[in-house]
């Protein structure tokens, strides 16, 4: 179960509402849709959260670029709202990388063969076939390894709101409620909740 909110900041205090993200595909998207309910360009926290594995913050501060925490980048890559968050810049990867991964394993089979091409008559199993290292990277997942688990982004998101890094690495289970008291806003948040 996903939970979203936006916390747009005001000079009465902070704003909240909850969000929908149906129609949200790409971090411009969400970026946009923070924008829009900014005022005066002041700051605007996306909170996205999968219940129990993991909840990811998109600091928006007028034109500036977005800023990106996730609290675990592995168990975000296994969600749609995960990946949105998860760009190649934040996972250190070349732009498109991704891309280019599933267009080679697009083109060859995992039997090795290109795409079109005969199987070619069955061999029999030798011993030096069929045995593996059971530690050897066999390559079958081009993704294990390109996504750390645990924290990623920028661990001092919060810091001006003083939540500091080391809370920050340790907020789990109800995270938001925890960033929404140190905001001060617990009260327009509980509202939307």
């Amino acid at each position: 179960m996903y939970f979203a909110a936006l916390l747009a900041r005001t000079e009465d205090g902070w704003e909240a509402s909850d969000t929908e993200l149906d129609n949200v595909e790409t971090l411009s998207d969400l970026t946009d849709l923070a924008q829009k309910v900014s005022v005066d360009e002041d700051t605007v926290l996306v909170y996205i959260e999968q219940e129990d594995a993991w909840f990811g913050i998109l600091r928006v501060d007028g034109e500036e670029d977005p800023r990106i925490y996730v609290s675990d980048a592995s168990a975000a890559a296994r969600s749609s709202y995960g990946e949105i968050l998860l760009t190649d810049e934040l996972l250190g990867r070349e732009p498109g990388a991704e891309d280019e991964i599933a267009a080679l394993e697009e083109l060859v089979d995992l039997d090795g063969t290109e795409d079109g091409e005969p199987d070619g008559p069955a061999r029999p199993a030798s011993s030096s076939a069929t045995t593996t290292d059971p530690g050897a990277d066999t390559g079958s997942d081009p993704d294990s390894g390109s996504v750390p688990a645990g924290p990623i982004g920028d661990l001092g998101i919060l810091a001006d709101f003083g939540v500091s890094e080391k809370d920050l690495l340790t907020l789990r289970t109800d995270a938001l409620t925890e960033i929404a008291d140190a905001l001060g806003a617990a009260e327009v948040l509980e509202a939307v909740r």
